[in-house]
């Protein structure tokens, strides 16, 4: 599921896909000087063990920033920005005087073009049972209405060393421990979401 937001297109390395019978095994090797070097993930049977079969459910996770946990955040490979509805801006009682300047709009789903409200850096924490990430993400504020609180494309994902599985419905990142932290997807929140993003539309 695309957004396709334009401003902050990139071309940094995407993960590598490799099959092997029937198992398609995603593994990304990241080099960074924030954790350990060269942690190695992969996606395989046993993450999918908690799935319900579907076609059509993008990743939809729970993060926390402003010390609250934000729902329906949705998973966006294919957005070169990280997005912030405005109703969300609201929600987290957020003053106007934190947004900075930003010049520009973004292109959304179908080629609309959508208001941009400028932009906030925020502390943004990912987690699963064991072990937390931590980066500051630029959240472009945008004024449109979206089954989503917050769509994080690949300014987060890079920086991260992120990769998110549909089939899987997982996001792995590495941990500055050197180990995995594997964040699962709310499929029946996510179903929602998407149910209701095509009526939108």
């Amino acid at each position: 599921m695309n957004s396709r937001y334009a401003p902050y297109a990139t071309n940094r390395n995407e993960p590598k896909t490799k099959a092997r019978g029937e198992l398609a095994v995603m593994s990304l090797e990241v080099r960074r000087s924030d954790y350990p070097p060269d942690p190695v993930f992969c996606f395989t049977s046993s993450d999918k063990e908690d799935v319900v079969p579907h076609k059509d459910d993008p990743v939809v996770i729970s993060v926390v920033t402003m010390g609250r946990k934000v729902h329906k955040v949705l998973i966006d490979q294919g957005s070169s920005a990280d997005v912030m509805f405005w109703s969300t801006f609201k929600s987290l009682q957020l003053s106007p005087d934190q947004l900075r300047s930003h010049d520009g709009c973004l292109v959304g789903f179908v080629g609309d073009q959508v208001e941009v409200r400028r932009y906030i850096k925020l502390r943004t924490n990912f987690s699963d049972d064991t072990s937390t990430r931590t980066i500051t993400v630029r959240y472009i504020v945008v004024n449109a209405s979206s089954a989503y609180n917050l769509l994080l494309g690949t300014p987060s994902l890079n920086s991260l060393g992120a990769v998110a599985s549909m089939t899987h419905m997982k996001m792995k990142l590495p941990s500055l421990e050197g180990g995995v932290i594997t964040i699962r997807s709310d499929q029946k929140m996510s179903r929602k979401c998407y149910e209701s993003s095509l009526k939108n539309r």
